[in-house]
């Protein structure tokens, strides 16, 4: 059989995605959920593989901007949608996609391309390194109390429409607020506000509608949540779950708040969120970590796409300089040896002919480079390679952030 890779025409987007979601199990999403991705994809950024008539293969990217170590917002590639048919798998139908997708991110002046991972053993072989974990915490409100900090009752907390433009208006200011304080956080372009308040009730295995509440002092938000309630019962006894879908506050008294009035909704007995930072403040509030039951997973991975221009992106945390030996096959222009010298106030990364200090792969460099990986676990994991004496403590210690990188919301 011939295949052909090429670019997706808007016209073809149901079959396309029909495609993906035949990959992803089959499940037909709710028609909100398909109107807001076909409303949010680029087709110019979109790539398929057709057998004749038929689709066969789908890859995606999003336009974003990150925030890097230091604030600022990098143009990024959100990579994305990507789906193999399970009829055409092994005739390298995900590689021919990679390459031409990295190709074009490099025409566009992107330097990096970011992704999240169904199966994260997949992109390593692509150049991506896992750079951001998210947390889930499950906390035990019977057995539980918070420590919340001076200032938390001055703030008042109340529900809200999550259907009023108006609340999402306010939630969204809030979210803009804080995308410059973490790494690895996306600021929302016009048409991805809506993204937190998708709930198809098909997917809400019994719990209750979204529903919203804002913090509030002196009449300003400075806070909000989105939840909803899974009403159980065991013996007789209520044991329902308050599920947290995004939470978000401008000051450590209306964080508290915030989590305050969730560990307190009737009814239930624990709050769980999926995906929090790795070094979320409530890991703090609450009187016994073991009953917030913690765990961690793979979030985001970045890939450098031009190396030079990602490294000099970014800031770093102490003086750094270093050379770097780089191995990329799958993008060999990243090869060599690059000289990055930097600080907290700015960075230059260019080609060199000098000795190398540390050798290591770009999949190494992209898990670093939010802040959130240490290059010193890398090199004990045998993944980095210490050419110059005392080049790896300096090197780690000047890529590290100090908060967490974290991805607030998929894509």
């Amino acid at each position: 059989m011939t295949t052909e890779l090429r670019v997706l025409e808007p016209s073809e987007w149901k079959p396309w995605y029909a495609t993906l979601e035949r990959a992803f199990g089959g499940v037909p999403e709710a028609d909100e959920e398909k109107e807001l991705w076909e409303a949010l994809t680029e087709p110019e950024r979109s790539l398929g593989v057709w057998d004749g008539a038929e689709c066969v293969a789908t890859a995606g990217a999003f336009s974003f901007r990150m925030t890097v170590p230091g604030g600022a917002l990098l143009p990024v590639a959100g990579v994305t949608m990507v789906g193999v048919a399970a009829t055409h798998r092994r005739r390298g139908l995900l590689t021919s996609m990679m390459r031409r997708q990295l190709d074009d991110v490099r025409e566009r002046g992107e330097s990096v391309a970011v992704l999240t991972a169904s199966e994260p053993a997949i992109y390593g072989r692509f150049g991506y390194g896992i750079a951001t974990q998210q947390m889930y915490v499950e906390i035990d409100t019977v057995r539980t109390r918070l420590n919340v900090p001076d200032g938390t009752d001055a703030v008042r907390v109340r529900y809200a429409d999550p259907g009023d433009p108006a609340v999402r208006a306010a939630t969204e200011e809030v979210y803009a607020r804080q995308v410059a304080r973490r790494p690895g956080a996306f600021a929302r372009t016009p048409g991805w506000e809506a993204l937190p308040f998708l709930d198809p009730p098909g997917e809400r295995g019994g719990a209750s509608p979204l529903q919203c509440v804002l913090a509030e002092r002196d009449g300003e938000v400075v806070g909000y949540a989105l939840y909803s309630v899974k009403p159980e019962w065991a013996l007789g006894s209520p044991d329902g779950t308050v599920q947290v879908s995004d939470l978000d506050a401008l000051d450590p008294a209306g964080y508290a708040a915030l989590w305050r009035f969730l560990c307190s909704v009737d009814l239930t007995a624990r709050v769980s969120a999926r995906n929090r930072p790795s070094d979320d403040a409530v890991q703090h509030l609450v009187s016994d970590v073991r009953r917030a039951g913690l765990r961690l997973r793979d979030s985001l991975h970045v890939r450098l796409v031009e190396l030079g221009a990602a490294l000099q992106a970014r800031t770093y945390r102490t003086p750094v300089d270093v050379v770097l030996d780089v191995e990329d096959a799958f993008c060999p222009w990243n090869a060599g040896r690059w000289r990055l010298s930097g600080d907290a106030k700015g960075a230059s990364c260019e080609r060199t002919s000098d000795a190398a200090d540390l050798a290591l792969s770009v999949r190494e460099l992209g898990a670093a480079y939010l802040g959130g990986v240490s290059l010193s676990s890398l090199a004990a994991a045998g993944r980095v390679r210490e050419v110059r004496e005392g080049a790896l403590v300096e090197t780690a210690r000047a890529f590290g952030s100090d908060v967490a990188p974290w991805l607030p919301h998929g894509f």
